[in-house]
């Protein structure tokens, strides 16, 4: 903490990952910050919820790893593919990824954030513009259309699901499912799916995540207990990348920028464009630098660390979910390429 200084209070708009952690960060420095939120805490988001790749540092830096544990988050060690019937091998994660609903982590978060001083304004909506002194960490691009094609994801909870691996990926049609396993006996199934708009309102909700007959997916979860309340959907995902540079607003997380699911690094994105941002922020609160300084230090590290993971991330969605090679992927029982594909997107 800095005495002695007055220091240029930051405001945020958006209280999900990314802004919590920019914000606890900011409070550990001494520096006056201001979270609006739209929702309420707790709630259910659609997330893989795991945080895997060097968003575990962030979070270690910041004393938050250890209050995850606490709160229930579990270790995931190994991870398979599926499409239709046909499975990976199991692999061992390069390191140990960390599972934890978001229903438990954002008031996590949030109650941090209020313990360290800073001023959340949860059920408000952020009304001004983006200058001086305020970042943008509202979450996702709106896109009604992409390639003629809608994203959409959707995710519950649910119980009494057998499995060989703490998370795994099962590829469809046209998009994937994710398994990842909570405490408690709870599962996450969260799934991205890419309809037009005559598949998608043919559709019934959370019925996609059950994949079709004959998958290992449907199998997985033909005796599952949901848990209805934690059912939820969000449309119009842009996953095309974004840089930071050249903008005339400070944007973190998937504000800024969101990186292909099927990486699992949206988490890990969003809590470290926060840990990016937070020695210029603090410089620039403390009046070391100015602001148009500070926002183009923010930029260019977020872009020197994501170009090239989101480059190789929509490499490796797209043959995934092109046919036949995805057939080729599953066959590439080569422990060389899991290991290459997880570090490129890492």
């Amino acid at each position: 903490m800095t005495f002695g200084v007055k220091m240029v209070p930051i405001q945020i708009a958006g209280g999900g990952l990314a802004g919590l952690t920019l914000g606890i960060g900011l409070r550990q420095a001494g520096v006056p910050v201001t979270v609006f939120e739209a929702g309420g805490y707790p709630r259910h988001r659609v997330c893989g919820e795991f945080i895997a790749g060097r968003g575990l540092d962030a979070l270690a830096a910041l004393g938050l790893r250890a209050k995850f544990l606490k709160a229930g988050a579990v270790e995931a060690q190994t991870a398979l593919f599926s499409v239709g019937s046909a499975r990976s091998l199991i692999r061992r994660l390069p390191r140990p990824a960390l599972c934890l609903s978001r229903f438990i982590l954002d008031k996590l978060l949030a109650d941090e954030f209020v313990a360290l001083g800073g001023d959340l304004r949860a059920g408000t909506r952020w009304a001004g513009g983006f200058g001086e002194g305020t970042v943008r960490a509202s979450g996702r691009r709106p896109s009604q259309v992409q390639d003629g094609a809608v994203w959409f994801g959707l995710k519950i909870h649910a119980r009494n699901v057998p499995g060989d691996a703490g998370l795994e990926i099962h590829v469809l049609k046209n998009g994937y499912v994710g398994l990842c396993r909570l405490a408690d006996g709870w599962v996450n199934v969260c799934g991205l799916f890419r309809k037009d708009r005559q598949e998608q309102r043919e559709n019934r909700g959370a019925e996609l995540l059950r994949g079709p007959p004959g998958s290992l997916l449907h199998e997985r979860l033909a005796r599952a207990e949901f848990d209805e309340s934690s059912f939820c959907a969000v449309a119009g995902l842009s996953l095309k990348a974004e840089r930071a540079m050249g903008r005339a607003e400070c944007r973190l997380g998937d504000a800024l920028t969101m990186i292909p699911p099927v990486t699992g690094n949206g988490m890990s994105l969003a809590i470290e464009s926060a840990s990016l941002a937070l020695p210029p922020l603090a410089a620039f609160s403390r009046g070391e630098i100015s602001w148009v300084r500070a926002r183009g230090v923010v930029a260019a590290r977020c872009d020197g660390a994501f170009r090239r993971r989101l480059r190789w991330a929509a490499l490796l969605q797209h043959a995934m979910l092109s046919r036949g090679v995805s057939g080729l992927l599953m066959a590439l029982r080569s422990n060389w390429f899991w290991r290459t594909a997880f570090s490129l997107t890492r």
